[in-house]
């Protein structure tokens, strides 16, 4: 029940692919012209194409920067697009991932940065994000935010980023592989992923797509297998931003993770998490003591996340692990800005999270561990 945080059930192609590298090719791309390498490269390319499908990206797939996570990719595109005194406009959706960078290009660049309201339905008011946009240089939009499991109005915020000339990065950390919602077709410019989560790939795989005529300054600067005599990273992508030797058994299992959702497709995922949160929010909806935080919204991504007023969501969370073998996730879920609008910054709150292989037994036994723990305990009257 903590897929959010990663898939640790993965398709077992996954782990066989990673291994097959290791032990079959085990080179890096770009790094001599033996067969060993190229092989390595065939299948960087391979990875990058198998992403592009499975994210919808279009154009060339090579507009794809290797990563080892969506903060790696935040921080590069924020960075990357901020010039000393821009303004930014974040929201109180974000992880972490963009609040933490935004704070040092705060200090660092003098960043001017604007934060949108959030509100405990996952809404956003878009005449507020206009008012914030005037003038600004990026917005960085949650595709879903890993508290409540509600989707942004990407495409309208996007369309509003634009007419005021900003660039909009989108995170999908938390939809991509369980939504087959379009950032680019809704407006993206810049798009972070991760590979742990819903895209099924081992950890220390991420990137970065950066649209054609979007300029991003590389966040490190090193060696790229070619054009060696350059004092400068290289202009082209990826090579811009891939300084060093990347995760080539990652980019293996991230190809065949891949391949298994094409073959599963994003859809029927989609459908079928989306089917036991609706299961999971009918069974919590019967235990006494419980308050479900997540909107019971049509659509989003497979997160649900509750409290009680008869623990800590850390012992809730610490029960359920040791009494009935669920686990979840616990605490402010590095979206401490979330915690602010729900009421939870002090309490924090249990984050249960399903993904391609949970199960109707899973949600049932879920519902039914946290009853058991929550049931008032009776004193026998001799």
């Amino acid at each position: 029940m903590d897929y959010a945080a990663t898939s640790a059930i993965r398709p077992p192609a996954v782990g066989r692919a990673v291994a097959a590298f290791l032990e079959g090719v085990g080179c890096t791309p770009g790094r001599g012209g033996h067969s060993g390498a190229t092989e390595a490269a065939r299948l960087a390319f391979r990875c990058r194409r198998a992403l592009a499908r499975a994210l919808d990206l279009p154009g060339d797939p090579g507009r794809i920067a290797f990563m080892q996570n969506a903060t790696h990719a935040l921080n590069t595109a924020l960075w990357g697009l901020l010039r000393p005194g821009d303004a930014l406009v974040i929201s109180q959706y974000d992880h972490n991932a963009v609040l933490r960078p935004a704070h040092h290009l705060a200090q660092c660049r003098d960043a001017e940065v604007r934060m949108l309201s959030g509100s405990p339905d996952g809404s956003v008011d878009l005449d507020e994000a206009a008012r914030l946009l005037d003038g600004a240089r990026v917005l960085v939009v949650n595709a879903a935010s890993n508290v409540l499991g509600t989707f942004l109005p990407l495409e309208a915020m996007a369309r509003i980023a634009h007419d005021a000339g900003a660039v909009v990065v989108v995170d999908v950390a938390q939809s991509a592989g369980h939504s087959a919602e379009n950032a680019p077709t809704q407006g993206a410019d810049v798009v972070a992923f991760t590979g742990h989560k819903g895209l099924l790939g081992p950890q220390g795989m991420g990137g970065l797509w950066v649209r054609e005529g979007i300029e991003v300054d590389p966040l490190l600067c090193g060696g790229t297998g070619g054009d060696s005599s350059l004092r400068e990273m290289p202009q082209s992508m990826p090579d811009r931003l891939e300084a060093g030797t990347g995760n080539s058994p990652g980019m293996a299992g991230m190809l065949a993770a891949c391949e298994f959702i094409r073959d599963r497709g994003v859809e029927s995922i989609h459908r079928h998490e989306m089917e036991l949160k609706a299961r999971l929010l009918d069974g919590f909806s019967t235990v006494r003591g419980l308050r479900v935080l997540s909107p019971a919204a049509p659509d989003g991504v497979p997160v649900v996340s509750v409290m009680t007023d008869r623990m800590d969501a850390a012992s809730l969370a610490s029960r359920l692990d040791l009494e009935h073998r669920i686990q979840t996730r616990a605490g402010l879920h590095c979206a401490p800005e979330v915690h602010r609008v729900l009421g939870t910054s002090e309490s924090g709150a249990v984050r249960f999270s399903l993904g391609w292989a949970s199960t109707t037994e899973d949600v049932d036994a879920a519902v039914m561990g946290v009853d058991a723990v929550l049931a008032p305990v009776s004193i026998a009257v001799s």
